[in-house]
């Protein structure tokens, strides 16, 4: 065990001028924005990421000239003129970049190839849905009818920690609560399921699952109006350079406002004396130590792994010791097919299918939690996820994170050919939705619930941590507003990201604005913050140089 050489970060340094050191654990958007706001605030941080990129979940890699993006779908926050655009423009998320929309949410097509399309516009959508069942009138009436009253609705909370906001926020929020208070209650008290089996037609009753592309299970029906009303008003785009863009352009940030990034760098303790978080233990021994530690990682890994488990409380131990372990309090992981195709994929198909699979073709996918599939035509959503004259595929489902862990521990034969059946179903599936497709597949990569555990640290392979509508989400959510994101008997330490502020990556950059906020009002100086600067246009060079993230894959018609 030694201490860091470099006086600023050993035990006894001092940051310049005196300025507080923050150590921040994990360079996922929530540790790049906590970092962001400490150097917006005159503190001095330092973060600490095991893997070789930032973002976390928000990633992608490379493979033969193909970028294959993992995470973003819709992002929330990509129009001016709310608390969440304001978020991204403060971390320079979006700098240069444009923004690609889609008139439509989803598709949803049967077996059968019976499809409906999920227009983000009410009346477009109305009238389709209409077209297509119209002894179903009732229910869809009442769907698109609350559809255009989230669209005259912009709530985005995301500028200021709960227990720090004043009564002029907190009174500007209850103006745009109280009226469509009902609205609220009612969507959010119906759960989707419920309102879907109103429906008479058959597909309707499923495809209203199926939205959010798969069904999460257990959401009520306001997040889906909600979403679907900011993909309407073009707040819910996909923004160029997509997942690892947006992460690369708030380390660019971080980096500008002076912080520093250790990559490769795994923290394996955070130390403790006499009740204060003084620093951290990295694997190779090395010490670092600072002001104030704040964990953005992983919530099991922190808790019982960082902490050994010694700073818990009831909300920690209800959540951790119980939810945790319980089925349906974790947003589910999922498998990836990424498919890299020569050729375009034509015109006038949707950028996003949700396809409901006979129960012959869901017992042939590894591990699957649900009968369906989703194929995304990513070469739709930005420029540059693949070479000239190819295109991008990607193809996804929920999948038990046992299924696969079990698999890699016990017989890396075995985890590979399941592998190998994930890649073979896709490349007869689309041949058969898609007509000559097969012929054109130079690539196949899979990325498997355990690869999301090995290179991200999320426990079971989650990638949202705990599901909102729960009664986790309730837990967490005292944990940002009533314990401030800190632990019991804990001093000199907070935690950041999804674990504490929910799935979703606006919600994730919050909790990093949330806890600078906390800090600054600890140490009674007031909190700042300021928009980038940035305007140069984006490009796929910022990019910088991509991993082989899992190396495996087929190619054409090769099985390796």
């Amino acid at each position: 065990m030694t201490d860091d050489t470099d006086d600023e970060w050993g035990r006894d340094g001092r940051a310049a001028n005196g300025a507080p050191r923050v150590i921040v654990i994990g360079a996922g958007v929530a540790g790049l924005s906590t970092g962001c706001y400490a150097q917006m605030n005159g503190m001095r941080s330092r973060i600490f990421e095991k893997h070789v990129l930032p973002g976390g979940c928000c990633t992608a890699w490379s493979r033969d000239g193909y970028i294959f993006d993992y995470c973003i779908e819709w992002l929330i926050g990509t129009a001016a003129g709310n608390e969440a655009h304001q978020v991204w423009r403060e971390l320079g998320a979006l700098d240069g970049k444009t923004i690609t929309n889609f008139e439509m949410f989803n598709r949803v097509v049967d077996e059968n190839g019976r499809s409906v399309v999920f227009y983000n516009d009410p009346d477009r959508l109305e009238k389709h849905l209409l077209e297509l069942s119209p002894t179903d009138a009732r229910p869809i009436r009442s769907f698109c009818r609350d559809l255009r009253r989230f669209t005259a609705i912009e709530l985005y909370p995301f500028l200021t920690a709960p227990a720090l906001r004043t009564v002029r926020e907190r009174a500007a929020t209850l103006r745009t609560v109280l009226p469509a208070f009902r609205l609220f209650w009612r969507t959010a008290a119906t759960p989707m399921h419920e309102f879907a089996d109103r429906f008479q037609d058959p597909l309707l009753r499923r495809a209203f699952r199926n939205i959010f592309f798969q069904d999460p299970e257990g959401f009520p029906l306001l997040p889906y109006l909600f979403n679907m009303a900011s993909a309407h008003h073009r707040n819910a785009g996909f923004p160029q350079g997509g997942s690892l863009g947006l992460a690369r352009s708030i380390e660019e940030r971080y980096t500008g406002l002076g912080g520093e990034i250790g990559y490769r760098a795994r923290v394996e303790r955070i130390l403790v004396e006499d009740g204060r978080a003084v620093g951290v233990e990295l694997r190779n021994g090395r010490r670092y130590y600072a002001d104030h530690v704040v964990s953005a990682c992983d919530g099991h890994t922190t808790i019982h792994g960082l902490l050994q488990g010694r700073y818990t409380g009831p909300r920690i131990d209800k959540l951790y010791n119980d939810l945790l372990h319980r089925r349906g309090a974790l947003f589910p992981a999922v498998v990836s097919a990424f498919v890299g195709i020569r050729g375009d994929l034509g015109h006038d198909r949707a950028h996003s299918t949700t396809y409901l699979l006979t129960p012959e073709d869901a017992a042939r996918l590894p591990g699957a939690l649900q009968s369906s599939l989703v194929v995304q035509l990513r070469s739709d959503y930005s420029d540059g996820f693949a070479p000239p004259g190819r295109s991008v595929i990607h193809c996804t489902y929920f999948s038990d994170f046992a299924h696969w862990k079990e698999l890699r521990v016990a017989d890396r034969k075995a985890y590979r050919a399941r592998k190998r059946d994930v890649a073979e179903f896709v490349r007869g599936f689309l041949e058969r939705r898609m007509p000559g497709t097969a012929g054109r597949i130079e690539l196949v990569d899979i990325a498997t619930p355990a690869t999301t555990r090995r290179y991200t640290g999320n426990h079971d392979g989650s990638i949202l941590a705990w599901k909102a509508f729960s009664e986790a989400d309730d837990i967490a959510t005292k944990l940002v507003g009533k314990d401030r994101m800190r632990l019991p008997g804990l001093r000199g330490f907070s935690m950041a990201g999804q674990w504490v502020g929910l799935g979703g990556l606006i919600r994730a950059a919050s909790t990093g604005r949330f806890v600078v906020q906390y800090l600054c009002d600890e140490l009674g100086r007031p909190f700042t913050a300021y928009e980038s600067r940035g305007d140069e246009p984006w490009h796929p060079g910022k990019l910088g140089r991509l991993p082989q993230l899992d190396r495996w894959s087929t190619r054409g018609d090769t099985r390796t």
